[in-house]
């Protein structure tokens, strides 16, 4: 099989910022009006009443002390609590697809490509805007590719499951290289009513190029070494929305249509699972876990990622060997992985060797190995 590269990668960061603060103070408000309009049935041991939250408590489940969002005002509205986004027309760009233009072209650039060099557009996330047309036939258009696209979503595990799709297209000669994107609109699927979950994502979106590592030109590249994929039906991890929920009205609206897990199990389950996933992925490439010199991991929570480095490692990872980009974007969902490993390269030398993985709902687990040439 034809050696295959990530040659240029791209980061799509929203304008706004919600700090730890800000988004306790809109919770907060939001619980103080809840539980003053159903006091009398708290009182009567009818309804339960909710708890305020704080950054202390934020920041110690999670890491995360802040995320990037795509409209800041509704989400911090106490009666509202969603973004407040308009609709667009047919005949205009989509949101989704225009984050992923801004990430391409950036990735484009890195990789010294242009539109003109792309056969194929893979858009991989956790959740699509529509359900047709396929967003990345959207994308496609507007940058002026030729070719072939499609959609694919393995929730927080889209992107390294994208990778070894398009690294087959290459490898079989389906297209000379490949566009990867995944836009994570996550705002549009969080509950920011749920204390346990309210502050765990933040929008962004991550482009790669991947193409053949005898006709790649760019100066940023990783040849693909090994990958593997793994999944495992759970519903730790779920979310409930989609097109059949017009056949029972009494579903519409409910919390189940949003985001929802029970933490403390995926912790329990997906970390060991994620350990061994990397450490069999690591050893099919003929390296050792010794090997790597940096693992750019899922973005959920920092305990989850210092707990499967100290798995792998025997001991808790060194400056630099496991980046954290989680305390300023929050759970990207798939893009997660994608940021480290877009902020934390250019700094490796020729020859050092790196593991991407992301894991999630599924449960999913994506692990590519790859070398900077």
């Amino acid at each position: 099989m034809k050696p295959v590269v990530i040659s240029g990668t791209g980061l799509f960061t929203p304008p706004n910022s919600i700090s730890n603060d800000e988004l306790v103070t809109a919770f907060n408000a939001y619980v103080e009006l809840f539980n003053a309009e159903h006091a009398q049935k708290i009182a009567a041991g009818e309804v339960a009443a909710l708890e305020p939250s704080s950054s202390g408590f934020i920041e110690k489940a999670s890491g995360i002390k802040s995320r990037y969002v795509m409209e800041k005002a509704g989400i911090l509205d106490p009666t509202r609590m969603t973004p407040r986004i308009k609709e667009r027309a047919d005949e205009e760009l989509s949101l989704q697809a225009e984050i992923c233009v801004a990430a391409a072209r950036q990735a484009l650039a890195r990789a010294g490509r242009t539109p003109a060099d792309i056969d194929m557009v893979l858009v991989a996330a956790s959740n699509m805007q529509r359900a047709y047309p396929a967003m990345a036939v959207e994308v496609q258009d507007a940058l002026g590719i030729e070719g072939f696209g499609f959609d694919m979503n393995v929730a927080c595990s889209s992107a390294t499951f994208a990778i070894q799709t398009a690294a087959g297209a290459v490898q079989t000669g389906q297209a000379r290289a490949v566009l990867v994107l995944n836009p994570e609109i996550t705002s549009a699927h969080l509950n920011f009513r749920d204390r346990d979950s309210h502050f765990i994502f933040g929008d962004a979106c991550t482009a790669m190029v991947i193409e053949a590592l005898e006709t790649a030109v760019g100066e940023h590249q990783f040849e693909i070494l090994d990958s593997k994929l793994k999944t495992k039906f759970s519903n730790n991890i779920r979310n409930n929305f989609g097109f059949m929920n017009r056949f029972d009205e009494d579903g519409v609206g409910q919390a189940d249509k949003l985001f929802r897990q029970q933490g403390r199990k995926v912790f329990k389950e997906v970390c060991p699972m994620a350990a061994e996933t990397i450490r069999s992925t690591v050893e099919g490439a003929g390296l050792k876990v010794e090997d790597i010199s940096r693992f750019w991991l899922h973005q959920a929570n920092l305990s989850m990622n210092q707990l499967i480095v100290r798995t792998l490692l025997g001991r808790d990872a060194e400056a630099g060997e496991a980046p954290v980009i989680l305390d300023t974007y929050a759970n990207t969902s798939s893009a997660g992985s994608i940021i480290a490993f877009h902020s934390y390269q250019d700094d490796l030398p020729s020859g050092a060797q790196g593991v991407i993985c992301s894991f999630g709902a599924g449960y999913s687990i994506g692990c590519v190995v790859v070398r900077k040439k």
